[in-house]
């Protein structure tokens, strides 16, 4: 089926009450039949559905979804798109292990990786840039993985994804990709030589700002059994779920099943049922979104471009644009709604242009029907030093727009009032 269908109708089949709409199953648990039902459950030898930490038929829909969208063979959703980004690196390491990952994350990734994961000593080695040569020269036989973002958020910065994949599998170790900003309409990672694919759902596929929710993805791809030095933890019976062995008892999807039995179960990152449904209902509307969202973006920056009181412009629709290539080369030609932009007179005028819009919303989410506006530096990365804010792309001036779904001359109108006023707030604090 294609993509359009897929996300209307994937995974689902009406049970006995002939529900068009996948149920919410409000449930914590579900009734075993006896004993033996209960320990082939319990021991993943028969599928089915007991305590909802675990999993859920309603989730189980939204899992199943995405999978076929991307391309993977089984899939893990939880509560957040920053408990998938935890959960995928946490189920490859342990102390004293490492991974590399592109320096350009969004601002509450880079600071887990840069503080959280060393005080449980997993040592994250950002590379110089996003360039294959950069990321390789890192990789050594504690390398647990390659993180990198499709289209980092917020530097637009476009991944060569089969090139860095080439230097990893060459290397022994998988790719774990975050394709939020992307989607699957735009991006199918595994298909590029990605591993392993998450998302934060609250983004685009949600899509309405009203639900949290995350999601990761086993592309079913990586030979865990040729590298048993590296990955024990996949091929050795495992103490914490029965002596299962990974790779040998689950070869259709033996990272997302160790992700659930060990991850989900033991640390409790759940999805709700009715999340679930959300985000269900926003995945049915996402193909018809994404044309009109990139359709104002397009606007929006050709509107930019032409404003003097604008000093630079970074959108991967323009064919300046050091990334445009990339860009129509995985994304086939198509654009994310996300651009950002400096305005004339540096950190002042940037702050001063999020203060004044009428229209868009100063909110630190993105893939919103509603336009959203922030100043990086001082919200989402503010926690970054300037050597830091450097290397993820970030510059003191830059604004970043999530340009969403109103009529384009509205947020156009209300750009040109808030350069104004930034312009006059700039101008006033020149004469002081």
């Amino acid at each position: 089926m294609h993509d359009e269908t897929l996300a209307i109708h994937g995974g689902y089949t009406p049970d006995s009450t002939r529900a068009v709409a996948v149920p919410i199953y409000q449930t914590v648990a579900h009734d075993f039949i006896d004993a033996d039902h209960a320990g082939d459950i319990m021991d993943l030898q028969t599928p089915g559905f007991h305590y909802n930490r675990l999993n859920n038929p309603t989730v189980d829909v939204l899992e199943q979804r995405i999978t076929a969208l991307e391309g993977g063979t089984a899939a893990m959703a939880v509560g957040s798109g920053a408990a998938a980004v935890s959960m995928s690196v946490l189920n490859l390491v342990s102390a004293g292990d490492n991974f590399v990952s592109v320096p350009q994350l969004y601002g509450a990734t880079y600071t887990y990786f840069a503080h959280v994961l060393p005080t449980l000593g997993v040592q994250v080695r950002f590379a110089a840039d996003d360039q294959p040569e950069s990321i390789g020269a890192l990789i050594d036989e504690r390398t647990k993985a390659v993180f990198c973002e499709t289209v980092g958020n917020p530097a637009g910065n476009v991944i060569d994804l089969a090139a860095v994949a080439d230097v990893a599998h060459a290397a022994g170790v998988p790719v774990i990709a975050d394709n939020t900003v992307a989607t699957p309409f735009l991006l199918k990672p595994v298909e590029h030589g990605a591993d392993v694919v998450i998302h934060s759902l609250t983004k685009f596929i949600g899509g309405h700002g009203t639900t949290m929710g995350g999601i990761v993805v086993d592309g079913g791809t990586f030979p865990w059994s040729e590298h048993p030095e590296r990955f024990r933890a996949f091929l050795e019976p495992e103490p914490a779920f029965h002596g299962v062995s990974y790779a040998d008892d689950f070869p259709n999807a033996p990272y997302v099943t160790r992700c659930k039995t060990i991850g989900l179960r033991n640390t409790g990152s759940v999805l709700s049922p009715f999340n679930a449904f959300l985000h269900l209902q926003g995945l049915e509307t996402l193909a018809v979104r994404l044309p009109r969202h990139e359709a104002n973006s397009r606007a929006v920056a050709e509107y930019l471009v032409q404003d003097p009181r604008v000093s630079w412009v970074s959108f991967l629709g323009l064919p300046d644009n050091p990334y445009h290539e990339l860009g129509r080369r995985y994304l086939g030609g198509h654009v994310p709604s996300i651009m950002t932009f400096g305005v004339h007179g540096g950190h002042e005028a940037g702050i001063a242009m999020f203060n004044s819009v009428k229209l868009f919303k100063r909110l630190l989410n993105m893939g919103d029907a509603k336009s959203l506006i922030t100043h990086p530096a001082s919200t989402t990365h503010r926690q970054l030093k300037t050597h830091e804010l450097e290397a993820a792309g970030i510059s003191p001036d830059m604004v970043r727009l999530s340009v969403g779904l109103e009529h384009p001359d509205d947020l156009i109108e209300d750009l040109d009032q808030a350069l104004a006023a930034s312009v006059a707030s700039s101008s006033t604090v020149s004469a002081r």
